[in-house]
C-alpha cells in the first residue's frame, strides 16, 4: 500500500472515531454533578450541621483567632485557601452565620434579617470566634482530618461538634433532585431535649424564631417532608383606627410584609390609609385604616391576604455517610445527643492518658532524682550505656507502673535540667501527683458514670449560655380564616331582573349591594329555581330574577320562606327552606319541577323570621272563604328540596304581607375558645351564653379596664390580658378590688356599666403606674377573705363585698378597703347561691386564668325559653 494510502484522512477518521451515545454521558455528568452538589454545597452533615463552606469558615476563624476581631474580608481571604469558589459564597455564608448570633461575635453594621438590609462590604465589617463556638465547636485531637481541595492544607473532614447546632440554627439549600429545610428551634429547649434524651425520655421539640410571632406547629410533622406549619405577625390595636405589627413571620421581612399589604390594598382585599415602618430597635409596621374599618375584621384580612401569615414546609434532609437521608427533628436530636455524649468520652479517655503519662513521668522524675541515678551515669562513657544505666536503676520500680517503661521514657530523664534536679522538691512533687490522682480517679469516675456527666455538661452550657435565649415564637393554635368573610367590600353587586344578568359590571342596572370579588351570589328566579355563581363582571343566570344577594356556605340563620304554584296540581305550596351548600353553577328546583310552576311569594330572612301573609284567592274561586291569613311559624324549616304544604287548592289572585315576623331560631349559642381567643357557634369551648339582635358581650382585662363588644364571630380577644369574659347585663353591678399606686392603699368599689361605646376599652381603676387590679367580680354577692396584719399576727377577715360599698358611678374611686395592713386577698365563694365566684383570686405577677361567667337566666329569657 502506497504512502498515500496510508496517510488517506478519511481512512483515519474512521480508524479514529469511536461512537459514544448521549445519553450515556448525559448520565454520567448530570450524577457526579448532582452528587457533588448534594455533597458539597447544598446539604449539611448531621455530625456539625454545617454545610462545607461553613465549615471552612469556622476553621479559618479558629487558624486566626487570638481573641481579637478580624476583618471579614480577612477571613474570607483565609477561607479560600480551604474553599475553591469564589469570596462571593464565602462572605455570603460569613454573614448568614453573622446574623444567627450564635457562633460568631460580630462588629460593624451586618445587616438586619428583620428588614432584609444587607450587611456593609466585607472590608467594613468584623468578626471572631464566640466564646460558645470556642467551647462547643473545636477540639484538635478528636478532629478527623482531610487534606484541601489543592492538597496545600489540611481541614477538617467534620467538626467536634457538642451541641446540636444543626437545629439551634436551622439550615436550608436547594441540591439537584432534592432540597433540604431545617427550621431553626430554641436554644434552651434543645438543651432540655437532649438531656430528656440522656434520661430515656423522647422529647417534643418545635421551631423558634429570632423574629419571633405567632407559630401554628399542629402539623409540623417532626421536621418530617409533608408537615407543614403556620407563622403569623404579633398584630396589636393601637385604637380603633391604627394597628401596630410587633413581630413579623420567619422568612419575612418588614419590607416584604408592607408590600404585601400595598398589593392588597390595591386589589381591594383590605381597606387602609397608610403604612409606616417604624422599625428600629424593635420592629414596628403602623397600619391606619379606612374610615369604618373594623379593626379586627382587618386583623384577619391581613392574615388572609398577606405575608402577616406564612406556611412553612420543612424537609429535614442531612448527610449521613456521604448519602442524603431524610429524617425527623427528633432523630436529629438523638443523634447528636449520642454524638456528644460520645466526644465527651473521647475526651475524657485522652485526658485520663494525659494523666497517666504525667503521673508516670513524674514518678520516673522522682525515682531519678531522689535515688541519685543521674549521677551513676557521670561514669558512662556512651550513650548506650547512659541508657541502660539509667534502665538498670529504675528496674526495681517498674512493677509499679500501668505500662512498659520505654526508651523515650529514659531519653527524656537525660533532658532534665540540673537546675531543676538542684531544686527538686519531694514534697511539691508528691503534691502534684496527688492532684493528678485525684483528677485520674474523677475523669474515670465520669467514664463510669458518662451519661450523668453528659447531662451535667449540658447543664453547664444552659448555664452559661442560656440567659436571654427564651423562646421568642409563641406556640398556638390558630383559627380557619375564611377569606371571602374578611375580605373588604370591593365591588358593588347590579342585577338586571329581566334579562337575566348580574354582575359588578352593570353599573346602568339596578344597585344590589356592596360585595367582594371573592364572593358567591345567589339568585332565585319566578320559575321556582336557584343558583349560585361566583361574582363576575358580568354573568347571565337566567331571567326573570326575583331575589339575588351575596351567598355565605353553610348559614344556618339564612331562612327562605316561598309560596309557589304547583304547575301539575294547579295547588298553592308553602315551605320554608335554607340553602347550607351547593354547587356552584348547578340549577336547582325548589318546586316539584312540574311545568308551568312559578314563585307567588318569596322573601329571604337572615334570622329566621317568619312572617304573616294574607292569601287572596281569585273570585271565581269555589273556596267559600276567599281572604285568609297565613303565619308561616307555623310549618318547620325544611330542605331546599322539600315539596312543601298546601296553602290552598284554589287559585290564588294576591298575597300580601300583614305582619313583619320574629326568629324562629331562638337566640344563638355563643361559644368562646381560650385556645385561640376567638367566638364562634360551633360549640368549641366555653359557652358565653344565648343572643338576640343587640345583645352584648362585656370583657374585662388585667390592666383594670373593661370593653363592651358585639357577639361577632370576628371579635378577637387577646387570652393573656383577659380576665372575665360574659355576656353583658346592664342591671349586673361590677365588684372590683384595686390597688391604688398614689396612696398604696387598696380600694373596694361596686359599679354599673353605664357607657355604650362598642370596641372602647375604659378604665375603671386608678391610672398611675403603680396601680394593679386585684380582684373583679360580677357576682351579685361577691365574698373574699383578707389577711390582716395587726401587730405581729396576721388575722382572717371576711367581707361581703356588697356590704361594704354601694353601687356607684364606674370612675368613682371607692372606699379604702381597710385600714390595716394587707398581706393577701381571696375572693370566696357566694354567700348566697353556694357558687364559686367568676374569678379566682388575681396575684400581681402571676399568671391569671380565664374564667368565663355563665350568664345567669334574666325574667324575660325565661319567659322566652331562649336558656332551655
Amino acid at each position: 500500500m502506497s504512502d498515500l494510502e496510508n496517510n488517506d484522512p478519511i481512512k483515519n477518521d474512521d480508524a479514529l472515531h469511536v461512537s459514544t451515545p448521549v445519553t450515556g454521558m448525559y448520565e454520567d455528568w448530570f450524577l457526579d454533578y448532582a452528587s457533588y452538589v448534594i455533597l458539597e454545597r447544598a446539604v449539611p452533615a448531621i455530625e456539625d450541621g454545617f454545610k462545607p463552606v461553613q465549615r471552612r469558615i469556622l476553621h479559618a476563624m479558629k487558624e486566626m483567632d487570638d481573641g481579637r476581631f478580624n476583618k471579614v474580608a480577612n477571613i474570607i481571604g483565609q477561607t479560600m485557601q480551604y474553599h475553591p469558589h469564589g469570596d462571593a459564597s464565602i462572605s455570603d455564608a460569613i454573614v448568614h452565620i453573622g446574623q444567627k448570633e450564635l457562633l460568631i461575635e460580630t462588629q460593624g453594621n451586618w445587616g438586619d434579617n428583620r428588614t432584609g438590609d444587607g450587611a456593609a462590604a466585607a472590608r467594613y465589617i468584623e468578626a471572631r470566634l464566640s466564646k460558645f463556638a470556642l467551647e462547643v465547636v473545636f477540639n484538635p485531637q478528636t478532629t478527623t482530618w482531610q487534606l484541601s481541595y489543592d492538597g496545600r492544607k489540611k481541614e477538617p473532614v467534620t467538626l467536634p461538634v457538642k451541641f446540636p447546632l444543626l437545629l439551634a440554627q436551622g439550615v436550608e439549600g436547594i441540591a439537584v433532585g432534592l432540597s433540604t429545610k431545617i427550621l431553626p428551634h430554641n436554644f434552651r429547649e434543645l438543651i432540655l431535649g437532649s438531656i430528656e434524651i440522656l434520661n430515656g425520655n423522647t422529647p417534643t421539640l418545635y421551631p423558634d424564631f429570632s423574629t419571633g410571632g405567632y407559630g401554628d406547629f399542629t402539623e409540623y410533622n417532626d421536621g418530617l417532608r409533608g408537615g407543614k406549619i403556620k407563622v403569623r405577625a404579633k398584630i396589636e390595636e393601637e385604637d380603633n383606627k391604627t394597628l401596630l405589627i410587633k413581630e413579623i413571620p420567619f422568612g419575612t421581612t418588614t419590607n416584604s410584609i408592607i408590600e404585601s399589604i400595598i398589593k392588597a390594598n390595591d386589589k381591594g382585599k383590605i381597606k387602609i390609609k397608610k403604612v409606616t415602618d417604624n422599625t428600629a430597635k424593635d420592629v414596628e409596621i403602623q397600619v391606619q385604616l379606612a374610615p369604618g374599618q373594623s379593626p379586627d375584621m382587618t386583623i384577619d384580612a391581613l392574615y388572609a391576604f398577606t405575608d402577616c401569615e406564612v406556611s412553612i414546609s420543612p424537609n429535614a434532609c442531612v448527610i449521613i455517610e456521604d448519602k442524603p437521608i431524610f429524617l425527623t427533628v427528633t432523630e436529629i436530636l438523638k443523634y447528636n445527643t449520642v454524638q456528644t455524649k460520645n466526644l465527651l468520652k473521647k475526651e475524657l479517655e485522652i485526658r485520663r492518658d494525659e494523666l497517666l503519662e504525667k503521673l508516670l513521668f513524674s514518678s520516673l522524675e522522682k525515682i531519678f532524682i531522689e535515688n541519685r541515678i543521674y549521677r551513676d551515669i557521670e561514669e558512662c562513657e556512651t550513650w548506650e550505656a547512659v541508657i541502660a544505666t539509667i534502665d538498670k536503676g529504675l528496674e526495681p520500680y517498674k512493677p509499679e507502673f500501668y505500662r512498659e517503661i520505654t526508651t523515650e521514657d529514659i531519653v527524656r530523664l537525660t533532658e532534665i535540667k540540673i537546675k531543676r534536679i538542684s531544686r527538686f522538691d519531694a514534697f511539691k512533687a508528691d503534691e502534684l501527683m496527688r492532684k493528678l490522682e485525684s483528677e485520674l480517679k474523677e475523669v474515670n469516675y465520669n467514664l463510669k458514670h458518662l451519661t450523668q456527666y453528659a447531662i451535667k455538661y449540658y447543664n453547664g452550657l444552659l448555664e452559661k449560655y442560656g440567659k436571654d435565649r427564651e423562646r421568642k415564637t409563641e406556640i398556638k393554635t390558630f383559627d380557619t380564616i375564611q377569606a371571602t368573610v374578611v375580605a373588604a367590600n370591593n365591588a358593588k353587586l347590579y342585577v338586571n331582573r329581566a334579562d337575566g344578568f348580574i354582575g359588578y359590571g352593570l353599573k346602568k342596572d339596578e344597585y344590589v349591594c356592596e360585595c367582594s370579588d371573592l364572593d358567591d351570589i345567589i339568585t332565585f328566579k319566578k320559575d321556582g329555581t336557584c343558583v349560585v355563581s361566583r361574582i363576575q363582571d358580568k354573568v347571565f343566570v337566567g331571567k326573570d330574577i326575583i331575589h339575588v344577594a351575596v351567598y355565605r356556605k353553610g348559614d344556618e340563620r339564612m331562612v327562605y320562606n316561598l309560596i309557589y304554584l304547583d304547575g301539575t296540581s294547579g295547588r298553592s305550596m308553602v315551605k320554608r327552606f335554607q340553602v347550607l351548600s351547593v354547587t356552584r353553577d348547578r340549577e336547582y328546583v325548589l318546586t316539584k319541577g312540574a311545568k308551568g310552576s312559578k314563585i307567588l311569594y318569596f322573601t329571604a330572612n337572615a334570622n329566621g323570621e317568619a312572617e304573616m301573609v294574607t292569601v287572596y284567592l281569585t273570585q271565581g274561586s269555589k273556596a267559600r272563604i276567599k281572604v285568609f291569613d297565613f303565619d308561616f311559624s307555623t310549618i318547620e324549616i325544611k330542605g331546599r328540596g322539600a315539596g312543601g304544604n298546601i296553602l290552598s287548592k284554589h287559585p290564588i289572585r294576591k298575597i300580601q304581607l300583614k305582619m313583619e315576623g320574629v326568629s324562629t331560631l331562638g337566640g344563638l349559642d355563643v361559644y368562646f375558645d381560650d385556645s385561640i381567643g376567638r367566638l364562634n357557634t360551633d360549640g368549641r369551648g366555653k359557652l358565653i351564653g344565648n343572643f338576640l339582635g343587640d345583645d352584648k358581650i362585656i370583657a374585662f382585662y388585667k390592666d383594670g379596664s373593661y370593653e363592651l363588644t358585639t357577639f361577632e364571630v370576628t371579635n378577637r380577644y387577646q387570652i393573656n390580658d383577659l380576665v372575665i369574659l360574659e355576656k353583658f347585663n346592664h342591671e349586673r353591678p361590677i365588684s372590683a378590688i384595686y390597688f391604688d399606686g398614689i396612696s398604696k392603699n387598696y380600694y373596694v368599689k361596686r359599679f354599673l356599666i353605664e357607657t355604650s361605646t362598642i370596641n372602647k376599652k375604659f378604665n375603671f381603676i386608678s391610672d398611675h403606674k403603680n396601680s394593679f387590679l386585684k380582684i373583679v367580680s360580677t357576682d351579685k354577692q361577691p365574698q373574699i377573705k383578707v389577711d390582716l396584719l395587726k401587730g405581729n399576727n396576721v388575722e382572717e377577715v371576711e367581707y361581703d363585698v356588697d356590704m361594704l360599698i354601694d353601687v356607684k358611678g364606674w370612675k368613682a374611686v371607692g372606699n379604702k378597703l381597710s385600714s390595716h395592713t394587707i398581706k393577701d386577698i381571696t375572693l370566696l365563694a357566694s354567700a348566697q347561691s353556694g357558687e364559686t365566684n367568676s374569678q379566682e383570686e388575681l396575684k400581681v405577677g402571676d399568671e391569671i386564668d380565664l374564667k368565663i361567667n355563665k350568664e345567669e337566666d334574666d325574667e324575660d329569657d325565661d319567659q322566652l325559653g331562649l336558656f332551655k
